[in-house]
C-alpha cells in the first residue's frame, strides 16, 4: 500500500492520524475554532464548507481559507463540501460542487480535497487530475446515513474509489443492527488486502464506536475526532481518541 504524504504527515504510516472538523456557520466563528484546534495539535484540519453561510460565493470561502491558513501555518487543511444527498448541509447543483471545488483545490490554500464519488466517474476523474496538477491529494468518499450496504457493494465503491485515481478512499455508513458494523469490517478487511491507497471505514453512531476506537485494527489510516462539535454521529473527542491511542 502507497502511503500519503500531506506536508510533514504521512496517512498510511504508523499510527491512525486524527483530523479534527471545523463545523460553523460564521467566518469569525471558524477562526475562533481553528484557533482553539491549534492547541489541541491534530493532524490534519477539515474545513467543512458546507457549514458555512458563504459557501456559494467564492470569494467569500477563500477569504475564510487565506485566515485558516494563517492560523493554521502548516497543519494540513482538508477541504470538504459535503452535499446533502450525503449528511451535509449544502444544497447545490452538481455544476455548483464541482465548480466551487475546483476553486478551492486552485486557491493553494488546501492541501487535500474530499470529493464525493457519486458525483459521477467523469466528475470525480476531473477534479482528481485537477487537484494533482495543483499538488493536492484527493479523498473520494462515499456516506450513507439511510443504512450499511452489503458487502459485495461496500468493496465496489471503494476498489472504483482507486480506480479513479484517489489518494485515500473512504466509506462512512449507518449501522442498524451489529451485523451491520461486522459487515463493513469484513469488508474493509478485504479492501485493504489489496488496497493501493490507505483507506478510512467508518460504521457511524452509537453502534459503530469501534471503528473510530480501534481504527488501526481494522486498518483505517484516519480517523476523524471533535473538538467542540461533531460533524458526523459517534464522533468523539480527539483526547479521547489519543487517549485510546496511547493505550494500544
Amino acid at each position: 500500500m502507497k502511503s500519503v504524504k500531506v506536508r510533514d504527515i504521512i496517512i498510511g504510516e504508523g499510527s491512525p492520524k486524527i483530523c479534527v472538523p471545523i463545523v460553523a456557520a460564521e467566518k469569525e466563528e471558524i477562526l475562533r475554532e481553528a484557533e482553539l484546534i491549534v492547541d489541541a495539535h491534530p493532524d490534519l484540519v477539515e474545513f467543512r464548507a458546507d457549514f458555512y453561510e458563504g459557501v456559494k460565493d467564492f470569494e467569500n470561502t477563500k477569504s475564510v481559507l487565506a485566515g485558516l491558513r494563517h492560523i493554521l501555518k502548516d497543519i494540513p487543511i482538508l477541504f470538504t463540501l459535503r452535499s446533502y444527498e450525503e449528511g451535509g448541509e449544502a444544497k447545490l447543483s452538481n455544476e455548483e460542487y464541482i465548480e466551487i471545488n475546483i476553486k478551492a483545490i486552485r486557491s493553494g490554500l488546501i492541501d487535500m480535497s474530499d470529493i464525493e464519488l457519486l458525483r459521477g466517474d467523469a466528475a470525480v476523474r476531473e477534479l482528481i487530475k485537477i487537484a494533482h496538477d495543483e499538488g493536492v491529494k484527493v479523498i473520494v468518499s462515499n456516506h450513507d446515513f439511510e443504512g450499511t450496504p452489503d458487502e459485495k457493494t461496500i468493496i465496489h465503491r471503494m476498489s472504483l474509489m482507486q480506480e479513479l485515481g484517489a489518494d485515500v478512499a473512504k466509506i462512512a455508513v449507518m449501522p442498524r443492527s451489529a451485523e451491520d458494523v461486522a459487515t463493513l469490517i469484513e469488508a474493509a478487511r478485504q479492501v485493504r488486502e489489496t488496497s493501493e491507497c490507505p483507506i478510512i471505514a467508518i460504521s457511524m453512531g452509537e453502534l459503530g464506536m469501534i471503528t473510530r476506537t480501534d481504527c488501526k485494527s481494522l486498518g483505517s489510516s484516519m480517523t476523524y475526532a471533535s473538538l467542540s462539535k461533531a460533524s458526523a454521529p459517534g464522533q468523539i473527542g480527539i483526547d479521547e481518541i489519543r487517549a485510546i491511542q496511547n493505550r494500544k
